[in-house]
This record gives structure tokens, sequence and C-alpha cells, in this order.
């Protein structure tokens, strides 16, 4: 069945004359890629899916070339992830523009409790590359399970992977190419570790090259997998304003590290400071409080079991999952519920209200939600 899925996905992405955005809602429609293809007919005839892809869709060769690209995908030790997987990354569900499928090599759960992006200039200056360093040696101290994503490029994106990596936290990087080459090369050496202690990930399948545009479209991804985007460095034009745009658009917060005015790689972050699309941080501490996260001597205190009787109130399945979570982990904030609980963002948030009108819980600051 997953590999079925997994074929059905691959082919929508191949269709002449579909883009991303196409085969979306073809899927978001269908529900699967598998009963778009095998119940074609009954989504034409509702207007889903228009007679000239419908086509298309037929024809035997395009799931020939599916079959073919995911054999030597799969051959080159690359995971095919489709949308409908349970390995999915829920956070990017969440995104209205998410891709069909993704591609990945690496050992990490891409649904991990807390998920940072990391991102910016490509020329790092010695103040840049002093305070990356000091903000993952201060998440690693908070919590060494946070996952860090980024970009693999020059700067800011391999600096947050390498002292990820020294630090014992994992690191995924979003690529905009296939995943049978590296770009740039430089960086292969990082690669390799990372994917045994995080991984790479992909929308583009294998033998796709690092076009301008796709990094434009890799970005979403990187700012859609986490829970917070946070621009290091960056000059008034760049690609991780771009990111930190896409955040902002996911309803996502977006930090920025402040620098002087005369600084031309500071000139974007102070920008987006000014303009309320970033929280200034100074400290990993900034960043762990808008979350809503613990500080680390209080971890252990909001991680022990909240013992509360639930039996005369009247609650659905998905109510009663929301509060065996807050009871075994504490106060969590919105997206880790979401990822906890596997239930969709909007109903999490019907289930919240819910709850806060019974009495149940409340709400803290930065979307984190307390057990009364």
């Amino acid at each position: 069945m997953q590999t079925e899925e997994a074929i059905y996905s691959i082919a929508l992405t191949l269709l002449p004359r579909v883009g991303a955005i196409s085969a979306k809602r073809i899927l978001s429609m269908a529900g699967s890629a598998t009963f778009a293809f095998n119940e074609l007919s009954q989504l034409v005839s509702q207007g889903i899916i228009p007679p000239i892809i419908a086509d298309e869709m037929c024809k035997d060769t395009l799931l020939i070339s599916a079959e073919e690209l995911l054999d030597k995908t799969l051959n080159l030790g690359i995971e095919v992830i489709p949308y409908a997987s349970d390995k999915y990354p829920l956070r990017l569900k969440e995104c209205n523009d998410n891709p069909v499928l993704l591609y990945y090599k690496g050992d990490v759960n891409l649904n991990a409790r807390r998920i940072l992006s990391i991102v910016g200039t490509r020329n790092i200056t010695s103040y840049g590359k002093e305070q990356c360093n000091r903000l993952i040696e201060g998440l690693s101290s908070f919590d060494s399970d946070i996952l860090i994503v980024s970009g693999l490029a020059y700067g800011v994106d391999v600096e947050s992977h390498k002292q990820s990596l020294n630090r014992g936290m994992n690191t995924v990087g979003v690529l905009a190419h296939g995943l049978d080459i590296l770009y740039p090369a430089a960086h292969r050496s990082v690669a390799n570790q990372m994917v045994h202690q995080g991984g790479l990930l992909t929308e583009f399948p294998i033998s796709t090259q690092p076009l301008k545009q796709n990094f434009i479209s890799r970005n979403r991804i990187i700012a859609g997998l986490s829970d917070a985007t946070i621009v290091i460095e960056s000059a008034l034009k760049g690609g991780s304003l771009i990111t930190a745009d896409i955040a902002n658009s996911y309803n996502r917060d977006c930090f920025a590290l402040p620098g002087r005015c005369s600084d031309t790689y500071s000139e974007g972050c102070n920008q987006i400071i000014k303009e309320n699309k970033a929280q200034l941080f100074e400290s990993f501490e900034d960043i762990i409080h808008a979350l809503g996260w613990s500080s680390s001597s209080e971890k252990q205190k909001v991680t022990k079991p909240i013992h509360r009787d639930i039996s005369s109130l009247n609650l659905n399945s998905q109510e009663r999952n929301v509060i065996e979570m807050l009871q075994l982990r504490g106060d969590l904030q919105i997206d880790n519920l979401v990822v906890l609980c596997n239930i969709p963002i909007q109903t999490m948030h019907t289930t919240l209200f819910e709850l806060e009108m019974k009495g149940v819980l409340k709400a803290l600051a930065g979307g984190t939600y307390h057990l009364l």
C-alpha cells in the first residue's frame, strides 16, 4: 500500500501541464494519490480533475516512469514520503502550499517535539558566527533533542549544521535539488554526518539540478517544518528574508538577531525587527520564553505527570487525547500538541477552545496550554 501511494504520488508530480499547486489540489480533493488514480472517472465527473489532465493520468507510460523513478530512488538509499504517509511532517501539513511528497535520507523523526529553523546570509561575519554558536550552545544546554533545520548553504546554514553536530543535536538540511547530488560539493563531509545525525530532505526527485527557482521553493519547507524561524544575519535582500516572510505567512514565530546599523549583514535583520516581522532576540532564553517552552530549571517540573479526574466530564476522544498528553508532558505549545496528538491544526483550535470553556485548561503566553 505504501509503495503504491508512493508510485501514484510521484506520477502526480510528473504530469505535464500540472504544477505543484494543481497536483496538491488534486491530492487534497481526492484524499490520496492512490484514490485519485483508481477513482479517476468519479473525480472527473465531479469536476475535480479536468478531462485533459485525466487523459494524461490514464497513460501507461506515466506510471511506468513513476515506478522507474521510485526504484532508482530506493536503490540510492533515499526514502520517499508521500503526503498520506504517517512520516510526513505534520507541521508542514498545516501549510497550504506543502509538497505532494518528500525525498528523505536520514534517521531522525521529522515530527520531533521541538524544531527550529536557523537561516541567514552566505557571507557570515565573525559576529554572526559567534552568535550562531552561542545560540546553539544555549539551545543544546536547554534541550539537546531540539531538531535544527537549515539549507546546507554557505555561511549561516552550514555553520548551524556544524555546531548542531558538534553538540550532539540532530540537524536536517533542506536541499534545492535531488538527493543524488550535493550542492555545494564542499559540504559533502557535513552532509554525510547529517545522514547519521539528522538527515537531508527535498521535494525534488533525483537528477534535479540546483536551479535558482528551486532555492526559493525550498525556503517554504524550511519555514514549514519548524516551530519558529531564526535569522542570524542578512543584507536588505536575501533568501533568509524570504524564508522569514514565509514563516510569517504560516503564522509561525520569527526571530532576528540585531546588529549595528552600519553593518551590511545586519541591515536585513534590523529591518524585519523594525517592521514587526520578527522578534528581536539576544540569547536563546528570549526564544525559549517567547515560544512558551519551559526553562531548563523548570524542565523536570513540567514533565512530571499531572493527575486529574476527568471521569465526570463529557469529553470526546480528541479532548481526552489532549488532556492525557498534557497530563503526561505538562505545559505544551499548540504546535507540539498537534504533532503529539496527531490532530489537524483547525480541529486542535476547536478542541482547545472547548476545553477552555469547560474549565479544563487555560492558555498561556506563546500559544502554550496549561492543564488546570
